[in-house]
């Protein structure tokens, strides 16, 4: 196995590993406790299921220091291919870490705030799912901001697949029309009333699904192929 299959194994892992963890926390979790338009409910649900809502924060933290190391590993393996465009990958992509770890802290506030004793003590039920209310709202703005850079690291990212030729080039425009789906998205939750609700929002994004899985499993199974020189 050449050195440059070690690469894409390793980086095929840890992409594994975010897009397992991505699902449970950031799909399944919000899937089984939040309840649309009706915080008392969501509340409710958090506390039946605190080991669910414990999970997913672990889940949401693991994802996030797979991440933190995955276009590390990326860049040695397309560094060769352009430099500027491997590290302004690399910026893009950390620079969302740090946003969507601060974020999930709101998450533990609303935990602690609907479970620790303490706080029903010293606040009456109704103010406490309140507060919790205004936690999760703060996770969901920051995890909007966190979405920016996981689009946006997308358009270097597969930039590098298509000029490298070590995937197939569909994987790398299926990436870049992903950072335009989370841009589409992005901007239309801050943008577009009711954007959720609109036909766009459900489509949007399944360019950069397809793409960030299949280039996952590629680099797994099958790792980089280099192409062969003199084939023309």
């Amino acid at each position: 196995m050449t050195n440059e299959n070690k690469v894409s194994r390793l980086a095929g892992l840890l992409y594994l590993i975010v897009v397992a963890t991505g699902i449970f926390s950031l799909a399944y979790v919000p899937s089984q406790i939040n309840v649309t338009n009706d915080p008392t409910a969501t509340a409710g649900n958090i506390v039946m299921h605190e080991s669910l809502f414990r999970s997913g924060i672990a889940s949401f933290m693991i994802e996030q220091v797979a991440f933190l190391l995955l276009p590390l590993v990326l860049f040695r393996l397309f560094r060769s291919t352009s430099p500027t465009a491997a590290a302004l990958m690399v910026a893009l992509a950390v620079a969302g870490v740090p946003i969507a770890l601060v974020s999930v802290g709101h998450r533990l506030d609303a935990l602690a705030l609907l479970t620790d004793a303490r706080f029903g003590q010293a606040f009456a039920p109704d103010q406490l799912q309140a507060m919790a209310k205004l936690s999760l709202e703060a996770y969901g703005n920051g995890l909007l901001v966190t979405r920016l850079f996981w689009g946006l690291w997308l358009l270097p990212f597969g930039y590098l697949v298509l000029k490298s030729g070590f995937l197939p080039k569909l994987l790398g425009l299926l990436l870049m029309l992903g950072c335009l789906g989370y841009m589409v998205n992005v901007f239309g939750e801050l943008l577009v009333p009711h954007y959720s609700d609109t036909l766009v929002s459900n489509y949007a994004g399944l360019p950069a699904a397809v793409g960030e899985i299949g280039t996952c499993l590629w680099l797994l199974l099958v790792g980089a192929r280099r192409p062969k020189t003199g084939a023309a």
